[in-house]
């Protein structure tokens, strides 16, 4: 089982959870075919929406890779992205401040935000269990 954080503004998580499913790094599909069914994935929102300029700084949803299957659905003529299927948990939106000392991934604490614009990555379980243990009301034993 692996760990992943995906970045992705708060407006098109909530379409992610609707629709049960993941993007990441604009609906490329390399990231989505590095995860397996079961693994973990959390995702954190630097900011509102796409288009706006707003900071959220939080996680916002976090949940478990369904099937192994990646794929493309259409949107429009000129964009298909890549897909993949996530059951997504019932959780709180998590403001990442209190936790980057806490978090061994975030290994430059005064310029913490730069990890994450790798768009996707992969984290250590202890990283991922104080994650999922802030964001979820009860704790999920993996």
């Amino acid at each position: 089982m692996r760990y992943w954080i995906v970045v992705v503004s708060k407006d098109h998580i909530k379409r992610c959870i609707d629709g049960g499913f993941i993007q990441a790094n604009h609906g490329k599909p390399g990231p989505l075919k590095k995860m397996a069914a079961g693994d973990w994935v959390a995702c954190y929102s630097p900011k509102h929406s796409y288009n706006g300029n707003e900071a959220l700084q939080a996680f916002t949803a976090i949940g478990q890779v369904a099937g192994d299957e990646v794929y493309q659905h259409w949107l429009s003529d000129d964009f298909m992205p890549y897909r993949r299927d996530v059951n997504y948990h019932k959780c709180k939106e998590t403001p990442i401040a209190p936790l980057i000392d806490q978090l061994d991934f975030i290994t430059n604490k005064k310029s913490w935000g730069y990890q994450f614009r790798l768009g996707f990555f992969e984290i250590g379980k202890k990283d991922f269990d104080l994650i999922r243990s802030e964001m979820m009301d009860t704790a999920v034993v993996v």
